[in-house]
């Protein structure tokens, strides 16, 4: 079927979201001071926006991966009590996992949000697969909390919790893909 007037190549859309990934990443790697302005980007800028411009890239790219970590960091700052509820409950069936991720105990609405940022801010000036791996820590021990939560709610809420636990799941093996590709040299 041909492209409708005015739709981006997919080809162009696939360029812009890695050039635009990979410039977010040199310049809070390179610039003095660029960190503290890009973790606060999808604030400015609008999640919405930057999904359009990173949500379709693949779970094994950099737009992908860039695009999780922000996604991760505005659901802790936004629902900071439920991220805080679910880790909670998630930190005493996932131990291993609560360890790497690194939230301060007790964790509350206050620490899921340091943890969100901390996990950016190393991503953008410390080690990027060690950052990666936090961040998939900590959605380990939040699905680990949503799945067993989800029994001890009515029918619906805990199908809900079950999706949303799978979807955590999903995230934390991409995160860990990623991570490995990263220490390869292979995630653009």
């Amino acid at each position: 079927m041909p492209e409708l007037l005015g739709d981006p190549d997919p080809a162009d859309r696939t360029a812009v979201a890695h050039a635009t990934a990979a410039a977010v990443l040199q310049a809070a790697r390179s610039e003095p001071g660029a960190a503290p302005r890009l973790l606060d980007l999808a604030d400015r800028l609008g999640l919405d926006e930057m999904a359009e411009l990173w949500r379709g890239s693949g779970a094994d790219t950099l737009p992908g991966t860039l695009w999780s970590l922000y996604l991760l960091r505005s659901w802790v700052h936004r629902n900071g009590s439920e991220a805080a509820r679910v880790f909670a409950v998630g930190e005493r069936v996932a131990e291993v996992s609560t360890a790497v991720a690194g939230v301060a105990h007790p964790p509350g609405p206050a620490e899921v949000a340091a943890l969100g940022d901390a996990v950016l801010t190393s991503a953008f000036t410390g080690d990027f697969a060690v950052a990666l791996e936090r961040a998939a820590a900590f959605c380990r021990v939040v699905a680990a909390g949503r799945a067993h939560s989800a029994d001890d709610m009515g029918e619906a809420d805990g199908e809900r919790q079950t999706r949303l636990a799978k979807g955590n799941l999903r995230m934390a093996e991409e995160l860990e893909r990623a991570a490995a590709l990263w220490r390869r040299n292979d995630l653009h």
